[in-house]
C-alpha cells in the first residue's frame, strides 16, 4: 500500500477569516465545502490543497512543522505580507540567517526563504 499527500489540514480558531487571508497572500481560490472547512484550491503544480479547520482554542505554543516559502524577491514578498497582517515573530534567530520568519494572524510561523540565484 502507497500513501498519497493529499492536503494540509490547519486548525484555526477563525477559519473562514484564516483561510481568506492565506487565499489573498498565496492568490489561490477558496471556498467552504459541505462541512463548513475553508478548502484553497492549489493551482496545478503548486502542491496540495490547503484545508482550514476551526476549532474552540488558541494557538499557544510554537509550531511543530510550519510552511517555507521562496519567492522571485524576498524584500518585497515579506513587505508584502507584513502589509497584509503577518507579523515578525522571533523562534530564536541569530539574524544571519537567510530566512525570514513570520506569523499568519493568528500566530502560525512560517518563512520566506531567500530567492535562488
Amino acid at each position: 500500500m502507497a500513501l498519497k499527500f493529499d492536503e494540509i489540514c490547519i486548525d484555526a480558531h477563525d477559519a473562514t477569516a484564516l483561510g481568506a487571508w492565506w487565499s489573498e497572500v498565496l492568490g489561490w481560490p477558496h471556498d467552504v465545502d459541505d462541512d463548513g472547512d475553508v478548502v484553497l484550491h492549489a493551482p496545478p503544480g503548486a502542491g496540495v490543497n490547503w484545508i482550514f479547520i476551526s476549532v474552540p482554542d488558541d494557538k499557544v505554543v510554537k509550531n511543530r512543522i510550519h510552511l517555507d516559502f521562496r519567492p522571485d524577491d524576498q524584500q518585497t514578498e515579506v513587505d508584502r505580507v507584513l502589509a497584509m497582517g503577518a507579523r515578525r515573530v522571533d523562534i530564536g534567530q541569530t539574524g544571519d540567517e537567510s530566512w525570514v520568519v513570520l506569523a499568519d494572524p493568528e500566530g502560525n510561523e512560517f518563512c520566506i526563504l531567500a530567492a535562488e540565484d
